[in-house]
């Protein structure tokens, strides 16, 4: 007897984000179905559709109406999709979503507060929470194995082509609310928070280097002060050619943790050492979709166990706000020069 899927989804936008999203749902094929794509180019979903077998839908009303379908996976440039949004959250479909929530935190704040309000679970795709590496250390933290935070350190040293910021809107705040924070570092800095808990005083610098043509920033830097009362600081850049791994270290009072690019690293004061994961492609060079889809589909998989058994999904809108405040904090820092509070 075959075994009913978790959820069926429909997947709306199908750019260069959707990639890893495709590929977790062709491997999730029987445990959670895909009733159908939807572009705002036909012809971009008919490839779809013959490369992937998924049907396609000829509009986001038909999406809405299709009982069939439980939940929608959103993945369009981030201009796009408060009133996609709220067109299926009104029809009562699940939203599991791309980061960032919103180009602001404000806008992010009322897309969380109307999915709340309308009863529909919103999930948001922060994939690098779901490496190896990164689930240990989660453990660890938990555990309270490293100790007290003390020290936080988060680099980014990523690399983008020009040829990746002359995409119309790329780059800009209008389209994309900024660059290299709420575009590439956002990964980092949501992992970052999950495990530090939230940041209270941000003290920033941003840049748009001579690499890039661009209109947002391509550098940040900033020190903050964890509500921990952890300090620690940031790098983050898409100035750095070829493109490095990204890093994240935490020390604390009884070991250090180092996660470099999925692999993590652990050396504690009485001299034991562990190593979890490996280093892999997560995006980081000229390639922005060179990382493989098991995150994604972690994600997803999540996120339909989350509607069938009425559940939260592993990361919530809610606390994707998280990181929205500190790019907000450290945007606004760098702009004015000063240190800048984030309320509770």
């Amino acid at each position: 007897m075959t075994e009913k899927p978790i959820a069926n989804l429909a997947v709306i936008g199908l750019g260069m984000a959707t990639k890893p999203h495709l590929e977790a749902l062709a491997e999730l094929k029987g445990r959670v179905n895909v009733s159908g794509v939807f572009n705002r180019s036909p012809a971009k979903a008919e490839a779809v559709s013959k490369t992937f077998g998924f049907p396609v839908f000829d509009s986001l009303e038909a999406i809405a109406a299709d009982p069939g379908t439980d939940g929608i996976i959103i993945a369009t440039p981030p201009n796009q999709r408060a009133a996609i949004l709220s067109e299926m959250a009104s029809a009562g479909k699940h939203i599991l979503m791309e980061k960032p929530v919103e180009r602001s935190l404000k806008a992010a704040q009322d897309i969380v507060a109307e999915c709340e309000a309308k009863g529909v679970t919103l999930g948001i795709v922060f994939q690098h929470r779901m490496r190896k590496g990164a689930l240990r250390l989660r453990e660890l933290v938990d555990q309270g194995e490293l100790g007290d935070l003390a020290l936080v350190r988060a680099e980014i040293p990523w690399w983008r082509d020009q040829s990746y910021y002359d995409v119309p809107g790329r780059g800009t705040f209008e389209r994309d609310g900024g660059g290299v924070l709420i575009s590439q570092a956002i990964h980092v800095l949501d992992l970052m928070l999950s495990l530090t808990g939230p940041a209270r005083r941000v003290q920033a610098f941003t840049a748009t280097t001579a690499q890039h043509d661009m209109e947002a920033e391509d550098f940040a830097t900033a020190g903050i002060r964890f509500a921990n009362g952890a300090v620690g600081s940031v790098v983050a850049t898409t100035a750095t050619y070829p493109g490095e791994e990204e890093r994240l270290v935490l020390d604390g009072t009884r070991g250090t943790a180092v996660l470099t690019g999925g692999k993590l690293v652990v050396t504690w004061r009485d001299g034991r050492r562990e190593t979890v994961g490996e280093v892999s492609g997560t995006g980081g060079g000229a390639d922005p979709m060179a990382f493989p889809c098991d995150w994604h589909r972690e994600l997803i998989e999540d996120f339909a166990r989350a509607i069938r058994d009425k559940r939260p999904p592993r990361i919530t809108g809610r606390e994707a706000l998280r990181v929205h405040a500190l790019i907000d904090a450290m945007t606004r820092s760098g702009a004015s020069g000063t240190t800048v509070e984030i309320g509770e």
